[in-house]
This record gives C-alpha cells, structure tokens and sequence, in this order.
C-alpha cells in the first residue's frame, strides 16, 4: 500500500485520510434532510407557521447551491486544505448556532452559513481523494465516498425524527459539533495539499492570472440561488401562477444563460466549463444529475408513501429506506473489485437497469402491502444504485489530468446536488397532479347512479345510526367517510404513479451509460501526496 504525506512529513496510511474527510461529508450530507421530519417542532418551538419554517430548508438548499459551483475557485485561492478546515469550522460553528438560536429570523441567517461552509465539502473531499489515492486504488476511495452519499440522506428522516422524539429538536443541530471538531483537528494533523494541485496555484499566480471573476460568480450565485428558490417554492405557490415564482425563473434563466457565455469566454474562469467538452466527463456529470434525481426523489417518496397508509408513525416510515443504504454499504467493496474486472460501462448499465425494476416494481405494487414489501423493494432499488457511484465517479475523471482534479469535483457534485433538487420538486409536483387526477376519476364513481355506491353509503349509514345519530347526521358522516377514503385512495396512487415516473430517468441513464468511452484503469501505481 502506498502511503500519504502528512505535514509533519510523516507517511501515512491514505485510508485515514480518506476516512477523516467522509466523516465531514457524511456529517453536511446528513443535514440536508436531517430537519425535514423536525419541521412541525421547530415551527411550534419559535413560535411561527409551518410555511413559514420550510424557509430553514429553503435558506440552507439556496446558500448550498450557489457556494458548489464556486467551491473549485475558492479552494484555488485559499489552498484547498485551508479552504476546507475554514468551511467545516463554519460549518460546525454554525450548527451550534442553530441549536441555539431564540427565533426563525436567526435560525434561518444561522442555516444560510451552514449552507455556505456545506456547499465546499463534498467537492473538497473528492479532489481530495482522487490526489490521495493513485488511479488503481480510486475505486476503493470512491467506494467508501458513495457510503456517505447514499447512507447520510437515508438516515437523515429517522434519525432527526428520534432525536426529535426523544429529545429537543435542537439537538439535530448539536449533534454536529463533536463531529465537527474531531474532523477539523484531524484534517490539520494528516491532509496536506498535492504538489499537482500547489503547482497550478503558483503558475497562476506568478503569470498574472489570478484575478478574482467577480462577474463570473455574481451571476453564477444569482442564477444558481434563484433556481433553487424556484425548485423549493414552486409546487407551494402554483408555479408560474405566481409573479414570484416566474420572476425568479427568468432571472435564473438569464443568469446562468449570462455565466455560461462569460464563463467560456474567460482568461481564468470560476468555473472551468471547457471540462464539458471531455465526452465522459459530459456523460458521468450526467448520469450524477440523474443519480442525485432518482435517490433524493425516492427518498422523499417512500416514507411519505408508508405514512399515508396510515399505520407507520414518521420514524418507523423513515426505517424503510435503511435496508436499501446498507444494501449499498455492503455491495462497495465488491463494487471496488468488479469495476477493473467488469468495466464502468458495463456495471452502470446494470445499475440502472435494476433500477428501472425496483420502480417499476413499487409503482404495481398492492395497495395493502405490508412493510417488509416495501423494503425489500427498496432493497433492489439499493442493489442497483450500488452500481453506479464508483463507476461514474470513475469515469468522470477516466481522461482528466490531474490539475483538473479539484475543478472537476465542483462540477460532479454541483450536477447530484441540482438532480436532487429537481427530483424532489418532480415528486411534489407530480404527487399534487395526479392526486388531482385520481381525485376526478373516484369521484365520477361516488354517484347515486351506481349501485355499489349506495349500497355501502347505506351500510355505512346505518352503523352511523346505531351508533346514536340521527338519519341526517349519519348520512352526512357517512358521506365525510367516503370523502376521506377517496382523497386517501387517490393519494396512494399518486404515489405509485410516481415511482414509475422515475422509469424515464434510470431509462435515460442507461442509454447514457452506452456511450461512454471504454477505458481501464491504470495498473501502475502512481505516486501518492
């Protein structure tokens, strides 16, 4: 095994360096969903709406978006070890005051610079790794990057929804900060940055190069800020019914349309976009936009669905997607070892496939299927998504010299962040579509003109009658209950609906995957920093 250079110019293991930088993204990743379930409280212990509390989501999702496109630069300028110990201090300095903050104006200020140290680990953490670790051994690196991906967001709902449970909600918040302190005294004791990377910096500076694309990442911040905005908020406001909704669409629109055009065009741009042009780094950034759509929208589905059967409280509903990230954490290893056996290709093809199955398979399941049904759906849904992050993480840097390293992971995860984001406003925007359309289609059998109708508007009735109330008021029950089941009725179908939707994108994806240029990773060993 080669070894890693510590500051002190000590060799090391590179594995401790690849777990000390998965302990930060686990822990940025995990707050992303973490306060989904926790919103009711946090809403009911400031004293504010529930609509109004979405903000704290909202805040961090927009100050998330904008910082990721950016993160390559700023590590440029600052150092990337610098950059990155800077963003998990504010990070972990920014959930303790989030825990403590009195009302929602703080919280949300507090989650908007938690958002912004967030937006600069991950991509970190992957540049990281791909220097650390020499091109045989990336597969392995990038497996134990894919347990943070997948597990973090899984465990996120359960485990905000027990310490919610059992403790304060305040403590979703805390639970960051030890995290954050052993992973900051870790990072300055074992990580340094590559020579490669400190190269570049000194080229640039030293040609004259290195002045600040102030244009380049106002407009990138406007348009990626706006977006998001438009993702969290649009299925709420009824999309481009609202003047809000539609006026932060265009200006996103113009912004990234303005980036795109400035960016291309720039001596040294904020965000290289000429890496595109490299066919499998095109391909891999999008199959990552539809990995991150078809797990975040998932994610969200599966639990809402159990919990609308009415017979799972939030945090056993939240259970059900725990089986399918083990699934995944288990199939790493073999991942690591199959993929110079096998091929990239081949094993995202696989993927993706199995994927297509899994949603397939819930989207025909019974209605009055019990829970080990839905987890072990989930499972096969895990089985396949096992298959793709290493691969596509593979073959996003397959042809990129090293020197691209760090612009490259900005762009990776700026592509799984945004698929996530556009999967969960697919799944909401979708749910409240066909819940309408299933809604219309019961009601025209709910008539007096079919018999079933009124023969169990009778029964039903009845009961009411015995029970103590009058003919009016029984029949006005009975019809309140009928109501009440067909909304209920509808709204599972439009969950099953849903997950056969996600066909489309795991279909995409495997047509992507076809395309990809074959390559192998290099057998040698090279040299590790």
């Amino acid at each position: 095994m080669s070894h890693a250079i510590t500051p002190s110019g000590r060799a090391i293991n590179p594995w401790w360096i690849g777990l000390t930088l998965t302990i930060a993204t686990f822990m940025e990743l995990l707050d992303t969903s973490i306060a989904n379930v926790s919103l009711p409280h946090i809403a009911g212990g400031l004293g504010t709406s529930l609509d109004e509390a979405t903000w704290v989501l909202t805040s961090y999702l927009v100050a998330n978006a904008v910082v990721l496109p950016l993160s390559a630069w700023l590590s440029r300028v600052f150092g990337r070890k610098r950059y990155y110990m800077v963003c998990v201090a504010l990070f972990t300095a920014s959930s303790f005051l989030c825990g403590t903050a009195p009302n929602l104006g703080l919280l949300i200020f507090f989650r908007v610079l938690q958002g912004i140290a967030g937006g600069g680990l991950a991509p970190s953490e992957q540049a990281m790794l791909v220097d650390t670790f020499p091109p045989a051994k990336r597969a392995a690196a990038f497996g134990l990057y894919s347990m943070a991906i997948v597990l973090a967001p899984a465990l996120g709902p359960t485990l905000g929804g027990w310490i919610t449970d059992n403790s304060s909600w305040r403590w979703i918040f805390f639970i960051n900060i030890p995290i954050g302190l052993l992973s900051v005294i870790l990072t300055s004791r074992l990580v340094t940055d590559p020579p490669a990377f400190t190269e570049e910096r000194r080229r640039i500076k030293e040609s004259g190069r290195s002045r600040v694309d102030y244009v380049g990442i106002l407009l990138f911040a406007i348009g990626f800020g706006c977006l998001e905005v438009v993702l969290d908020k649009g299925q709420e406001d009824d999309w481009f019914g609202s003047p809000f909704i539609t006026a932060f669409t265009l200006v996103s629109l113009m912004a990234l349309i303005f980036a795109v055009a400035w960016e291309l065009h720039h001596e040294d741009p904020v965000v290289d976009l000429t890496l595109l042009g490299n066919r499998n780094f095109a391909l891999a950034s999008g199959l990552f936009f539809l990995f991150g759509f078809i797990l975040f929208s998932s994610t969200v589905l599966m639990p809402q669905l159990l919990q609308s059967l009415d017979s799972y409280d939030a945090t056993t509903a939240g259970m059900v997607l725990t089986p399918g990230a083990l699934v995944i954490v288990v199939m790493a290893p073999f991942i690591v070892r199959l993929t110079p056996i096998v091929g990239a290709k081949r094993l995202i093809c696989v993927g993706f496939f199995f994927i297509a199955v899994a949603v397939w398979h819930v989207g025909h399941l019974a209605l009055n299927a019990d829970y080990e049904v839905f987890a072990r759906a989930r499972m096969l849904q895990g089985f396949g998504l096992g298959f793709l992050i290493v691969p596509i993480t593979q073959v996003a840097y397959s042809y990129l010299p090293p020197e691209k390293n760090n612009k490259a992971s900005s762009l990776t995860n700026l592509f799984r962040n945004e698929g996530g984001s556009f999967g969960i406003t697919f799944a909401n925007t979708m749910l409240a579509q066909r819940a309408q359309f299933h809604q219309s289609i019961l009601a025209q059998h709910a008539t007096p003109a079919n018999a079933v109708y009124q023969e169990w508007l009778q029964h039903v009735s009845s009961d009411f009658m015995h029970a103590g109330y009058s003919a009016i008021e029984a029949a006005n029950r009975a019809q309140a209950q009928l109501y009440a089941m067909l909304n209920q009725q509808a709204s599972l179908l439009s969950y099953l609906d849903c997950f056969v939707g996600l066909v489309v994108p795991a279909s995409v994806g495997l047509i992507l995957a076809m395309v990809i240029k074959n390559f192998r990773p290099p057998e040698k060993r090279a040299p590790v920093h």
